[in-house]
């Protein structure tokens, strides 16, 4: 066996390593380094607070998005079922015509047997695929009058109508399973989203969630005073608008200003009139404050963003698309300065969030899982998260 070891190469072997005492301490020292090793990389690798602050609010948007989906789903799917159910009901009462047209027609079969005109069994009859068939077979159809050949057409055009009735009604349920597989889906994807967020947050000790609520509190800072920067950029740019109009009217003549005031008067009810919407629709959102967000929730008792915005629009007289991806196509684009109370403020590029504009920068929106419908700035997130803003009545 000897033959077979390979020779150490000269000057690597350590002399008397195979003593216990000594190999005992080379062990020992081994493993203090690999422990030595292990333990560094894990405390610097682990997240900043800022980076698990951002991990946290990437998995609510993503969840947000996920709802998106899932709403958006949950209103094909209910569409898609009271088809099926309109559908069918149309079916039932179709077939039941069949019946009772195929009933008339055993009954004139029946008549022709006992006058002897011919004698075919009403079985055959009732057992044919096609009356008309049966009766061209039994040479009957000119025999018949007008009525029995009313009812045969009749029967024939039930016959056609209900078969397709029926296929569309099949063709619906298979359109609808399918929907539920996917509101299945997006469902599950919410889910494991918040599950993920809730997990993060989970592992932090007392010290971290402290640091993190510091940073919470940085941000809202900032977004405060973004909000009164815009305040104050708006309530200027009204009293330039104010002025401007104050000097053109001591400038016009009679005429000019007779003019110019039934153009004024033009525009000025359709102000009005999105004014006093956009205040009832406030008041509803107002009224909603504390309440929970709850993904895929219309209220009463709780929201998601989308709708809490529907829900207030709603109140106004305004119907709105259930899904932020449909609001934000749901009225005219305006740009920030010109915001106004009730506007729709959309965020993020997949715009995955909507709040409605109360002025002054500020926003009520229904923020994310394990918060409240509040108040709050408009740049809750960052000026560059805000998409855009659109103008619904």
């Amino acid at each position: 066996m000897a033959s077979h070891r390979k020779s150490r190469p000269a000057g690597t072997r350590v002399a008397g390593i195979r003593t216990p005492a000594l190999a005992t301490a080379a062990l020992t020292s081994v493993a203090l380094l690999s422990q030595t090793a292990n333990a560094s990389p894990s405390t610097d690798d682990k997240p900043s607070m800022e980076e698990v602050e951002k991990k946290v609010d990437d998995l609510y948007r993503q969840a947000e998005t996920a709802t998106d989906k899932y709403n958006a789903v949950k209103e094909k799917t209910t569409k898609q079922r009271k088809q099926v159910d309109t559908l069918l009901d149309d079916v039932a009462k179709r077939t039941q015509k069949l019946n009772d047209a195929r009933e008339e027609l055993g009954s004139f079969a029946a008549a022709q047997y006992r006058t002897g005109a011919s004698a075919p069994e009403t079985a055959t009859f009732l057992l044919a695929d096609s009356p008309k068939d049966y009766f061209d077979q039994t040479q009957l159809m000119d025999r018949m009058t007008g009525r029995q050949k009313e009812a045969v057409d009749d029967y024939i055009t039930q016959q056609s109508e209900t078969m397709k009735k029926r296929k569309a009604a099949t063709e619906s349920l298979q359109t609808l399973q399918e929907s539920q597989s996917d509101l299945k889906t997006a469902k599950a994807t919410v889910q494991k989203k918040l599950a993920d967020a809730r997990e993060l947050l989970s592992e932090l000790t007392a010290e971290e969630k402290a640091r993190l609520a510091e940073i919470e509190r940085e941000k809202q800072e900032e977004a405060a005073r973004k909000a009164a920067e815009l305040a104050e950029q708006q309530a200027a740019e009204e009293r330039r608008k104010e002025a401007a109009a104050a000097e053109a009217g001591q400038q016009e003549t009679g005429s000019s200003s007779t003019e110019t005031g039934t153009s004024t008067g033009s525009e000025a009810p359709a102000d009005s009139s999105y004014a006093s919407k956009a205040e009832k629709a406030l008041a509803f959102a107002r009224a909603q404050v504390g309440k929970p967000y709850v993904w895929g929730a219309t209220g009463p008792d709780s929201y998601d963003c989308s709708g809490l915005t529907q829900g207030a629009w709603n109140a106004a007289g305004i119907s709105l698309p259930r899904t932020t991806w449909d609001q934000v196509n749901a009225g005219t684009t305006v740009s920030l300065a010109n915001a106004q109370p009730g506007d729709l403020v959309f965020f993020y590029d997949d715009i995955s969030h909507v709040g409605i504009y109360i002025g002054n920068g500020m926003m009520i929106h229904a923020p994310k899982p394990g918060a409240y419908v509040r108040e709050e700035s408009i740049y809750y997130d960052g000026e560059g998260s805000i998409h855009s803003v659109v103008r619904p009545a």
